[in-house]
């Protein structure tokens, strides 16, 4: 019998799917275990898996269509096989009803229409209405207010932006009000933000632009979720933040000095050493490498230390698991794979979630201090700057020059106090500052 894939949930966070692209067509030949689709979900782009043998009889789910986790993508099965047989099957196995069964727009399947003939009882005559084929939709309506929610399938919201649309102002004709392709093909370029009219950003009005003066990009479930992770971080973490100076002259000599003795395949970045120290600070700090859980404070005897990565779609933070345990090369090793398969989009779930404690380095930016957000349920966070040549009073009283850099801590103060971050720090700043003295730490 054919067997129907669903749009699998990949991570925590992830609330609905985004096909990427399927690897294979309609009729083609699948193996179970073995690629058929990308899903984008709201960390990384993923392979997935197909679960049985045979032929992908039907896609449910077109490239770049969205639908609810759970929902059916796509059957596979034997040639002749009736693929609207199997789903319905499927479907009232689960015990779900037709409306909920129908992938959401941007799919090549159009089973949406029946649920949306179902109007209220009320209006008798709605249906009618609503079998009227293809009208195209009225003339622009009045901005959606700013605290709604635009539903917008991603097909319409990419073809919108090339033709200088403004979603706001189009009337959506899909599945609860969602804009969909008929429904912004129906509006002229420029159409979407009338001239001489006031466009809204961010709620605040501002004067109108000239057409094609603005490039509104989609937003990616990426790019979702960093909103909301890191606005729920700001609002209701109590931050505070603690910074210092390091000098790290030692250090660039030890690693120089280090690094002209070992292999290649051992070598290490800066980077690297601040992982490896920070992990054996957290190791002596166990109340800094801890997180907020409502009614206690969990503390990790163990440190995954998540470090941030630039990708195209915005910042993921993979995990070095263990760190405090692990030798300097094979942080290296670990840190240095993960980067890779991050920027490529090839992470796996569970190494992005995890993590104990973050740092964040965009000294290599030539950024010479900053502040980092918490990544909850993390309690603090290191914002790593560049090394300066800086002029600074020794003990003896005289101005000399030393590479310098500039550390700031954000931390949570449901978890961390002053004293405790500034005692952590001060292990930090030791063990930077005489390398060795972490090597033997325990």
């Amino acid at each position: 019998m054919a067997s129907v894939m669903e749009m699998p949930k990949l991570s925590d966070t992830m609330k609905e799917g985004v096909v990427g692209k399927w690897l294979k067509k309609e009729g083609e030949k699948v193996t179970a275990g073995s690629p058929v689709v990308e899903i984008e979900t709201d960390k990384a782009t993923m392979e997935f898996e197909s679960p049985a043998s045979g032929l992908l009889l039907k896609i449910l789910v077109a490239d770049s269509g969205t639908c609810d986790l759970g929902a059916p993508i796509a059957v596979i099965g034997k040639d002749g096989e009736n693929w609207q047989e199997a789903l319905n099957k499927h479907m009232e196995k689960k015990g779900s009803s037709a409306k909920a069964a129908a992938p959401k727009p941007g799919t090549p399947a159009k089973p949406a229409a029946p649920a949306k003939a179902a109007t209220p009882a009320a209006k008798p005559a709605a249906p009618a209405k609503a079998a009227t084929p293809a009208a195209k939709p009225a003339a622009l309506t009045a901005p959606v207010a700013s605290n709604e929610r635009l539903k917008v399938s991603p097909l319409a919201r990419r073809i919108a932006a090339d033709k200088g649309i403004d979603l706001a102002h189009v009337p959506g004709t899909g599945p609860n009000g969602r804009i969909v392709l008929r429904d912004v093909e129906a509006i002229e370029p420029g159409q979407g933000t009338p001239r001489g009219a006031e466009a809204t950003f961010g709620g605040f009005a501002a004067h109108a632009l000239p057409e094609g003066g603005v490039e509104r990009v989609p937003v990616t479930n990426m790019r979702k979720i960093i909103a909301q992770r890191l606005t729920e971080s700001t609002q209701t973490n109590p931050a505070f933040y603690l910074t210092l100076s390091v000098n790290m002259g030692p250090l660039l000599a030890w690693r120089k000095q280090t690094l002209a003795k070992v292999s290649d395949d051992k070598k290490f970045s800066v980077n690297d050493i601040l992982v490896f120290i920070a992990a054996r600070a957290l190791r002596k700090h166990p109340e800094v490498n801890a997180s907020w859980q409502g009614d206690h404070i969990a503390k990790y005897h163990f440190v995954n230390m998540a470090v941030a990565v630039a990708v195209p779609a915005g910042l993921i933070t993979p995990v070095v698991r263990n760190a405090d345990t692990l030798t300097l090369p094979a942080i290296a090793a670990a840190t240095k794979d993960l980067i890779k398969r991050a920027r490529d989009g090839k992470l796996a779930p569970d190494e992005y979630q995890g993590g104990t404690f973050s740092i964040s380095n965009l000294g290599m930016n030539g950024i010479e201090e900053f502040t980092s957000i918490i990544n909850p349920p993390q309690a603090g966070i290191l914002a790593i700057g560049a090394t300066i040549p800086t002029p600074v009073v020794n003990p003896k009283g005289e101005i000399v020059v030393e590479e310098r850099m500039r550390i700031t801590m954000t931390c949570d103060h449901r978890v961390i106090d002053g004293a405790v971050g500034s005692e952590f720090l001060k292990t930090l700043k030791g063990y930077l500052e005489d390398p060795v003295s972490a090597l033997f730490q325990v």
